[in-house]
């Protein structure tokens, strides 16, 4: 994500990011550069978006175009650059202060017009938009996100048969192999130093890895989870329960659910599409490793079933509440997630 649109709208009492306290840096994390840096250097992410933005000038010519989050302004800038006729950028966090500065030094300032507030409650320069871009994704694709953000912009802003950049998503899942990573991440708590850490064991396992897994753990084909089309998807459906099925590939154990997304541009017309998964190119969202309190042993072709909820969390919608119910073997796990 370049930014969170989600919190309070900007006030004149905020202090400029160049005397920001910890404390203000705390309420506003994505007033480190060191976050935007992470992503403009994430080139699946940013160069997906460059080539769905900069190679479809015919989609943006003399178009207006919304950045939901717009962070330093990048995709912004894409806009521009392919011809849209002007793009209003929003974002609540501070470093739309620097946005600004960049805008100006790349001579866009009379192309965007940038925002600082809650999308819900400021006053944008247009009305209706032709276009709606916004690089909106967490981890697991839902951690922290702001599709409910980017698909109260749709309702609110974008002129029937307008466009969404991107306008699919989707989540997958399979298990892997991952015997020596699981004994150092949850195994290590029963014998600590030579004390018994066992009663954090739980709670470790019930926290979602995000990390990078190779091609060579995953023991299992991938199943597709959850399919977000973003021009009809509503904020219901980022809530969910959807069943899976997962066919082993090779003898072998499984120590864990692996979750990842795609991401496509289905619009433009030479199709682009980036995956986060662990047959792809690296990207900063990695994976999610969901660890099993037991090791499951799989036989080629042998299929491990169950369901998946998704949520978000009742006291802070930002965090995810995830529960994973599987039947392997014979016997049937479930096991209460929570991404915070």
């Amino acid at each position: 994500m370049d930014g969170a649109c989600s919190s309070s709208n900007h006030v004149s009492i905020d202090p400029p990011s160049d005397s920001m306290t910890s404390r203000d840096y705390y309420a506003d994390s994505y007033a480190h550069f060191g976050i935007h840096e992470e992503m403009l250097k994430d080139t699946v992410r940013t160069g997906s978006y460059r080539a769905a933005i900069v190679n479809n000038g015919h989609l943006f010519k003399g178009k207006t175009v919304l950045d939901v989050g717009c962070g330093t302004g990048i995709l912004s800038m894409f806009a521009a650059k392919a011809g849209a006729s002007h793009v209003v950028g929003i974002d609540m966090s501070n470093i739309i202060d620097q946005a600004q500065n960049i805008v100006k030094a790349n001579g866009f300032k009379d192309t965007i017009t940038l925002v600082k507030g809650k999308l819900e409650e400021a006053e944008l320069p247009i009305t209706q938009f032709d276009i709606i871009i916004s690089e909106w994704m967490g981890y697991f694709l839902l951690y922290e996100s702001m599709l409910d953000t980017v698909l109260l912009a749709r309702d609110k802003y974008l002129k029937p048969g307008g466009l969404m950049f991107p306008d699919n998503a989707r989540m997958y899942l399979a298990a892997i192999e991952d015997q020596d990573y699981k004994e150092e991440k949850i195994n290590f708590w029963d014998n600590v130093y030579g004390f018994d850490y066992s009663c954090i064991k739980g709670i470790a396992l019930r926290e979602p890895l995000v990390d990078t897994v190779e091609l060579k753990a995953v023991v299992t084909d991938p199943y597709m989870l959850k399919h977000i089309n973003l021009l009809t998807a509503k904020k219901e459906d980022l809530a969910f329960v959807v069943p899976f099925t997962l066919t082993a590939t090779r003898n072998d154990y499984a120590h864990a659910f692996l979750a990842w997304f795609d991401v496509s541009f289905d619009c433009t017309h030479k199709k682009i599409q980036f995956s986060t998964g662990p047959h792809a190119q690296y990207t900063h969202w990695k994976q999610t490793v969901f660890y099993t309190p037991s090791t499951t042993t799989i036989s080629e072709g042998e299929k491990i079933t169950g369901t998946l909820s998704c949520a978000p969390n009742a006291r802070n919608n930002r965090d995810l509440d995830i529960t994973i119910e599987y039947t392997a073997g014979g016997e049937t796990t479930k096991v209460d997630y929570k991404m915070s």
